[in-house]
């Protein structure tokens, strides 16, 4: 019997009901199908059901990856590697549609890979179905002026659109976690902000947000000094607090930033 281990983040979907309602999220007939983390099979082997075009599973645990050797054998392509050392680009020359069970302790370090790494002419999926724990899913999906917004709401929010699809309890996992789980949707964004370099969005919500109770003074003279042009110019009031500025202004700010510092 595998035993989950707590150091990868291991918590195994067991609840059939569960897996059929996620498997009803999307038409994967004839599709490129990727799933991430796919533990003992459950969801897998009903992914193979649905006759997609071709599955590949990445699993970072050898002994899983045995096992589902043993149990689908050729049905699919099993990837034995950390998905944070694959570029994602280069999995396949078609759209992917992805599904995940991601492990709790790397899942938003996996969601912000993705989306810096998307190549804004050819995203290599076309939607992505992916659990959280429920904390994270409701930071991912938060809106500005609420205790939860923060770096990966505006990062997720940037080229993604992003619908809440159900919560899960931990009855539906072996072993079960100590937390709810939510099921979130994403698809691309046909159109979105364009910047240069994704990581001065990063850098520049990574600033903003280090103080997010305090006015957001101090982070924008970090990043533009004693430059009042750009606040005027986005209408930007200092005495706000990182929460009250929306998507499309740290967008602006990060251009702007690019454009100082190009």
């Amino acid at each position: 019997m595998i035993k989950a281990k707590k150091s990868l983040g291991q918590n195994f979907l067991i609840d059939n009901n569960i897996i059929d309602k996620i498997l009803n999220i999307v038409e994967i007939k004839e599709k490129n199908v990727l799933e991430i983390g796919p533990g003992t099979g459950n969801l897998t082997s009903k992914i193979l059901d649905k006759a997609p075009k071709q599955v590949t599973v990445i699993e970072k645990d050898k002994n899983l990856v045995k096992l589902l050797k043993e149990n689908f054998g050729s049905q699919m392509k099993i990837i034995n590697q950390d998905i944070l050392n694959i570029n994602e680009n280069n999995l396949e020359k078609g759209k992917l549609t992805v599904f995940g069970n991601l492990p709790y302790n790397i899942s938003t370090e996996i969601l912000s890979k993705w989306i810096t790494n998307i190549d804004d002419k050819n995203f290599w999926f076309d939607h992505l179905i992916l659990m959280f724990q429920k904390e994270v899913a409701d930071r991912i999906i938060s809106k500005f002026n609420t205790n939860n917004y923060g770096r990966l709401s505006i990062l997720s929010n940037w080229k993604l659109n992003i619908k809440k699809i159900f919560d899960i309890g931990p009855s539906s996992f072996s072993p079960r976690p100590k937390v709810d789980s939510t099921v979130l949707f994403f698809e691309p964004k046909k159109n979105f902000y364009k910047l240069n370099n994704p990581k001065n969005l990063e850098k520049v919500t990574r600033i903003f947000f280090s103080h997010r109770r305090k006015m957001i003074k101090k982070p924008y003279k970090l990043m533009f000094g004693d430059n009042l042009e750009i606040a005027d110019k986005l209408k930007i009031k200092l005495d706000l607090r990182p929460q009250n500025l929306d998507y499309e202004t740290y967008f602006k700010l990060a251009d702007e930033y690019e454009k100082l510092n190009s």
